[in-house]
């Protein structure tokens, strides 16, 4: 059973029809989505669009829950400028959107658990099966990764939200995050710069007879290819989205 991983799209169709082909190419049974698939991105309505057609089980993140709401969840408080600038994006993105977009982004589910070998399954959430915006970075203390996770290590458990491809062992099980396909980044960056890598990400994981396995997949296009998208979308403040991906 081969299952691709998908997340963090964040509106940017242009990376995610590029993991749409790939996965086709790989040989998947099955895919799921662990959220923040719409927000931020140049490409709000084509993003739901190819997601609906995937007819897989997604994840509510805490950007989608943002897009819908307008309430702000995480701990850290965002500083007036740029909540005021998100606030316009959200509009935005919402103007983009019918009826029908945002009611398949209200179906969202908190977790996802899918069913793979015997007594195995992968439990799928956003931050942790408890809370959207948990961070789990490589540099999380096992302490607090344990908090998190712990309880659930019964399972091959999959989280996205740190834009970051990793795993790390839980239990006799593991964690695995795919990265993003939208927004790939290092969060490793010095203070006042913020840089999104020109590739998509995600993973692949493989069970067969016992064995797993996981592959993590990292698609490299031209950056200028999709500075062109956010120039010809009409989204607000995109000098500030094309300079992320400026070097």
């Amino acid at each position: 059973m081969r299952i691709a991983i998908i997340s963090d799209m964040h509106g940017n169709d242009f990376a995610f029809e590029k993991v749409e082909a790939d996965i086709k190419a790989q040989g998947v049974n099955q895919i799921v989505c662990l959220g923040d698939a719409i927000q931020g991105g140049a490409q709000p309505k084509e993003t739901v669009n190819r997601l609906r057609k995937m007819n897989c089980p997604v994840v509510m993140g805490n950007a989608d829950d943002w897009l819908i709401k307008g309430e702000e969840t995480g701990k850290d408080p965002i500083p007036e400028e740029r909540l005021k600038k998100m606030q316009v994006i959200r509009e935005w993105s919402l103007s983009q959107l019918d009826d029908e977009d945002i009611n398949f982004i209200k179906s969202f589910q908190p977790t996802v658990t899918i069913k793979l070998e015997k007594d195995l399954d992968l439990l799928c959430f956003h931050g942790s099966p408890t809370d959207f915006d948990h961070i789990i970075l490589p540099t999380t203390s096992e302490e607090e990764f344990q908090k998190y996770l712990g309880a659930f290590s019964k399972n091959i458990l999959a989280g996205g939200h740190t834009h970051t491809q990793q795993t790390r062992r839980c239990g006799e099980r593991f964690f695995l995050n795919p990265g993003s396909v939208g927004l790939p980044f290092s969060s490793y960056q010095p203070d006042g710069i913020f840089h999104v890598d020109a590739w998509a990400e995600y993973a692949i994981l493989n069970i067969e007879n016992g064995n797993i396995g996981v592959e993590f997949r990292r698609l490299p296009y031209d950056v200028n290819d999709v500075i062109d998208v956010y120039k010809n979308s009409g989204r607000p403040f995109v000098e500030d989205a094309i300079a992320q991906f400026q070097r």
